[in-house]
């Protein structure tokens, strides 16, 4: 299970070698935002050297937009490298960009980043429009631009929005944007509270600073282990409705919430069902 993302920029090889020991469960090369438009070839053709073999963490590419003089070249370059784990899509819109980019290459686990009103108004299109597709998330400095939103609250809607769609369209929880303040690590861990509480799994961090606050954020505590692993334990033990010694009734819902508690301590695949 991935809870960490650690963005590194493409044209800095040395750093993008370092991030892969970092602590990050995956690592996200950059080709988009972090690099200028006069290095952006050099930042190409250094991530395809780097996956032509595999590395300890999963390594994902944040190519660029697909309408601009860079994205298709990344595509093409970067397809079928052996060390590819995926490929981040920016400024996706529609479901047409999901199909023609599983069609340029096939094999590839797509993510979409949703930096629009139109893309989020979008989301459950997109989210189904390929099984190549593995994930939603927002690029929320780009929307937060596009809807002049001031106040974090303001991105609530859009947040639950992306976490709905991904849901119904049977895809895993998407994982919070950025953080961009390295530094204020109670913001981070504040901020990352909030992510969980709306349906969030895991975030995408700046700087390996950030990595140990996300992972305490979104790993449940012990209290919430204990009692989760109580509720599936009567579960298992009678069948059908079952009353808890302080009165609860286990329903379904609970035995999957619970369930879904389990599986996050222990790391593995989160349950979805």
């Amino acid at each position: 299970m991935i809870l960490t993302w650690l963005y590194v920029p493409g044209d800095r090889p040395e750093v993008v070698l370092k991030a892969l020991h970092a602590g990050a469960d995956a690592v996200i090369v950059d080709l988009e935002d972090a690099v200028s438009a006069s290095r952006k070839e050099y930042a190409r053709a250094a991530t395809a050297e780097l996956l032509g073999d595999r590395h300890p963490v999963p390594v994902h590419v944040r190519v660029n937009a697909l309408d601009s003089p860079w994205g298709v070249a990344d595509l093409s370059a970067l397809g079928g490298l052996h060390g590819l784990a995926g490929l981040r899509l920016p400024k996706i819109s529609s479901p047409e960009q999901i199909v023609s980019t599983a069609d340029r290459t096939p094999g590839v686990a797509l993510y979409a980043l949703l930096e629009s009103a139109i893309g989020v108004e979008r989301a459950y299109e997109i989210a189904r429009a390929h099984p190549a597709l593995r994930g939603l998330s927002l690029g929320e400095a780009d929307l937060r631009a596009d809807l002049g939103v001031t106040a974090e609250s303001g991105l609530d809607w859009p947040r639950s929005r992306v976490v709905v769609a991904a849901r119904a369209a049977g895809l895993a929880p998407p994982a919070q944007s950025v953080f961009p303040d390295i530094r204020n690590l109670e913001a981070l861990a504040a901020s990352c509270a909030r992510g969980r509480a709306l349906g969030f799994l895991g975030r995408a961090a700046i700087h390996p600073r950030q990595l140990p606050v996300i992972e305490r954020a979104y790993l449940p505590d012990p209290a919430e282990v204990s009692a989760a692993e109580e509720i599936v334990a009567a579960a298992r033990r009678t069948p059908g409705a079952v009353a808890l010694p302080d009165g609860r009734f286990v329903d379904p819902a609970m035995l999957a919430g619970a369930e879904r508690i389990v599986a996050l301590s222990r790391r593995d695949a989160p349950v979805l069902s």
